[in-house]
């Protein structure tokens, strides 16, 4: 299918996307803008990267202050990805196509400074609830990655006194919450996003 050329907002960027495939959201853009970034701090981490929206803001937000490594398990999204660092002419993202449940066998770095994620949101209860394009079933339902496998990969990831963000729907908060305090991860910071101003849903 034929990728389109889209303005990533008002980064100054274009990602390439596909109509036929699950394109990066708000979401994104909310989570990039979430992350500071400390002098100390030099490592950075995307997992579920999709067609690079995340890191592609952070490069613009932080330049060349921190290293970032981003990994997306699909390869059709991940050639979208090249595709949109090739043409915005960045070549410091260190960018894998990969299933980081196998991070030992690619990732250099043993730990991370930053760890990001805009990860899969909805459980698999039902395969007749799954959208019959696998493309967009993997990316939203967590057939690949799940809750509780991402947080044990970001506790083995993360660097002591390390930061680790990520963007998900309120009503997983309990799951949420259940899996940093199986992993020994506190939570410091939780920003709750509205669609509309004065909306209470």
């Amino acid at each position: 299918m034929k990728s389109s050329l889209n303005d990533l907002y008002d980064y100054g960027y274009y990602i390439y996307q596909n109509d036929d495939y699950f394109k990066f959201s708000i979401d994104s853009v909310l989570l990039a803008e979430f992350v500071s970034v400390k002098k100390n701090k030099k490592s950075l981490l995307d997992i579920c990267s999709g067609n690079e929206p995340i890191p592609m803001i952070l490069h613009k937000k932080f330049g060349n202050k921190i290293d970032i490594t981003a990994v997306e398990i699909q390869k059709e999204i991940y050639n979208l990805g090249v595709d949109s660092l090739k043409y915005n002419k960045i070549d410091s993202i260190k960018y894998f196509n990969e299933d980081i449940k196998n991070y030992k066998n690619f990732l250099k770095s043993n730990k991370y400074d930053i760890i990001t994620c805009n990860p899969p949101y909805y459980k698999v209860y039902d395969e007749k609830c799954i959208n019959d394009n696998s493309i967009k079933s993997i990316a939203r339902h967590e057939i690949k990655l799940d809750l509780e496998s991402l947080f044990q990969i970001a506790k083995s990831l993360i660097e002591n006194m390390g930061t680790f963000y990520m963007v998900h729907r309120a009503e997983r908060m309990m799951d949420i919450l259940e899996a940093f305090r199986e992993n020994k991860i506190e939570p410091k910071r939780i920003r709750f996003v509205y669609p509309k101003q004065n909306s209470t849903e």
